[in-house]
């Protein structure tokens, strides 16, 4: 009876405090933010790629060939902290056919293109100096947290008005906020693939616009429970 009464005595102490503890009123919404922006940055990875039979041969050549890329690179007056080796390899190749080996080598570049202006020129010379695979092209913003700042302040701003409509028909308003969860992803800017390129000869025109860069979307996404009055 003496261990019985203790209990009680906690478990009646913790049932008049749940009585007494009062539920706020509340509404939980989300909200979305989109900011769309003229890109006017690029990122560009190409590589250089040679096939043959002699694993010294292809090496130097893959080398001598991209000794000329960089060599472009630098005469396109792109700063050397925008550009860097991304990958180098060289890996056999065994034929089961033909019973005998070969190898393939490859070096990649990775180009930070802050002047879009420069963009056909830097396309056309990288492939006439020997990149014959350009594996993608990432078109975005100089300027990513400000926009990112602004998507994040329009999704607030939807998220309020959402709970303000929410409310109007029952006659209350919403108080303070209580509690904001960021959901956005983080932002990744699509890259567009591109196949393999042929070699092609340097011409007379004029240079054509190959660019239709369109517009990239920041999207910030929140939930926001706000307080009922």
């Amino acid at each position: 009876m003496k261990k019985v009464l203790p209990a009680l005595l906690i478990l009646f102490a913790t049932m008049t405090y749940a009585q007494e503890t009062k539920q706020v009123p509340q509404i939980s919404v989300s909200g979305e933010g989109k900011v769309k922006v003229i890109p006017d940055e690029a990122t560009i990875v190409a590589t250089v790629e040679t096939k043959g039979n002699d694993a010294k041969t292809i090496k130097k050549e893959n080398d001598r060939k991209i000794e000329a890329v960089l060599k472009f690179i630098k005469k396109m007056n792109i700063p050397a902290t925008d550009f860097k080796t991304q990958r180098v390899a060289l890996n056999p190749q065994y034929d089961y056919e033909k019973k005998k080996h070969s190898y393939n080598a490859t070096q990649t570049i990775e180009i930070s293109l802050k002047d879009l202006n420069k963009y056909d020129e830097l396309m056309e010379g990288l492939v006439n100096e020997g990149i014959n695979r350009i594996d993608n092209v990432t078109f975005e913003s100089s300027e990513l947290a400000k926009h990112e700042s602004q998507a994040r302040k329009l999704a607030m701003k939807d998220a309020k008005l959402k709970a303000e409509d929410y409310v109007s028909v029952l006659g209350q308003k919403i108080g303070k906020a209580l509690l904001i969860s960021d959901n956005s992803q983080v932002y990744r800017p699509q890259p567009i693939f591109m196949a393999a390129m042929a070699k092609r000869e340097m011409s007379d025109v004029a240079p054509r616009e190959t660019l239709a860069l369109g517009e990239i979307e920041i999207t910030s996404n929140v939930t926001v429970s706000f307080i009922l009055d």
